[in-house]
């Protein structure tokens, strides 16, 4: 479930967020879809990435100068990438090395 986003690279951000969340609560949460909180947190995600001032020119949100969660959700996102994180490579490689190759990326400065 990938909003419609205006560039390739935040839907492959969206794809990996969406990815991350869904694997923290499967083995978690033990639900066979996310879980209220889970989707909480994905919802969320999606929202900022929708609305992240950088768009197509962004890095990856951990490097990111600009920290538009709120220090609530930025823990609990924090949280699911540290335990998702190493486990993506598994399940989804080529989306984690996309998604590491896009963190190599100096974020630009925001017209």
């Amino acid at each position: 479930m990938t909003p419609s986003l205006p560039s390739p690279r935040l839907r492959r951000e969206a794809r990996a967020v969406t990815a991350m969340i869904g694997r923290y609560c499967r083995d978690h949460h033990r639900t066979p879809a996310l879980c209220s909180e889970c989707s909480d947190l994905l919802d969320y995600a999606l929202k900022r990435l929708r609305h992240c001032p950088y768009q197509e020119n962004k890095t990856t949100c951990g490097k990111c100068p600009v920290h538009c969660y709120a220090p609530c959700q930025q823990g609990r996102i924090r949280k699911v990438m540290r335990y998702a994180g190493p486990r993506m490579l598994r399940s989804h490689p080529i989306l984690t090395l996309l998604h590491l190759f896009d963190g190599l990326r100096r974020p630009q400065r925001r017209g």
